[in-house]
């Protein structure tokens, strides 16, 4: 199943399921799409990972119920939407209540008009253009990187990643370097920590992902606090990407998911992973160069 129709009927399930508890493997497995990729995708697609579509259209919902009920008290009501909409206590579902629409769920009921609307996505994507990216189609052999891990959050990503890279930068890219950890800088020099950023599947919570800024291992010891990644040989699909960080990225990302694989009759995504490279220089420059890198199968 193509792309933009994988994300109409995930959308119809999610619509169907809104009073269930379900997760981002259910989602997933209904339109046959690895949950690594089918989040991503989602996320760079509709802009919202698939937990913050789910709450978002649970608490419209839920304030449609607040607005055209009628019976019990106000305390008793907030008990029951709790409960209905999956959230475990009636703080916890007033707290998020009212950070979606502004106000408390006996404020809008006094003012209706209040609501904040959320309703269900149309996905309108352009094929058009999509074979004319710049492009290369490589066969690699396994791979070793070696990096720092941390595990992000899809719904955060955008915030936690650049905290990372600020955090790896101010540590390990200085003249001085950070205090006792001379090993470890050595092993960022010597593999060039921060040629890479990699995204791969959390096993354990499928609305989180790991993220390692990493270089290529060269073997030896690896210092405490650093990880070495195993990606298996296989073809990759590389993007070419000209111009500023992040906003270059950004945009090749989009064209991915929005133009390159709808409806794409040659490659489908095979790891749940991708690498994102990135050169030396200025990563303001107009010119700079980056790429990222998709794991594909033939079909």
């Amino acid at each position: 199943m193509e792309w933009v129709a994988s994300l109409k009927k995930a959308i119809d399930y999610m619509e169907e399921h809104l009073l269930t508890n379900i997760s981002v493997e259910d989602v997933a497995d209904a339109v046959h799409i690895s949950p690594f990729y089918f989040q991503k995708g989602f996320k760079i697609v509709t802009g919202y990972s698939i937990g913050e579509y789910l709450r978002n259209r649970r608490l419209y919902m839920a304030g449609l119920d607040v607005i055209q009920g009628k019976t019990g008290a106000a305390q008793e009501k907030v008990i029951n939407l709790s409960y209905k909409y999956g959230y475990d206590t009636p703080e916890s579902f007033s707290k998020a209540f009212s950070r979606f629409h502004g106000i408390s769920p006996a404020q809008l009921r006094k003012c209706p008009y209040q609501i904040k609307v959320f309703l269900p996505l149309s996905i309108k994507i352009s094929i058009q253009g999509g074979y004319k990216m710049d492009f290369t189609v490589e066969k690699r052999n396994a791979m070793k990187m070696i990096g720092f891990e941390r595990i992000v959050s899809y719904d955060s990503s955008q915030q936690e990643i650049p905290k990372f890279w600020h955090e790896f930068c101010e540590r390990y890219c200085g003249p001085e370097g950070f205090p006792g950890k001379e090993e470890t800088r050595q092993a960022v020099a010597a593999c060039m920590v921060g040629e890479f950023g990699i995204c791969a599947m959390q096993e354990s919570d499928q609305n989180q992902f790991r993220y390692y800024i990493a270089g290529t291992y060269q073997g030896g010891q690896v210092p405490d606090g650093m990880t070495v990644i195993e990606i298996p040989a296989g073809e990759w699909v590389k993007f070419k990407c000209i111009g500023p960080m992040p906003q270059a990225l950004q945009t090749v990302n989009s064209r991915i998911w929005g133009e390159w694989l709808p409806g794409n009759q040659e490659f489908e995504t095979a790891l749940p992973i991708n690498i994102e490279w990135y050169s030396t220089g200025d990563t303001n420059s107009s010119d700079y160069e980056s790429e990222i890198w998709i794991p594909v199968r033939r079909l």
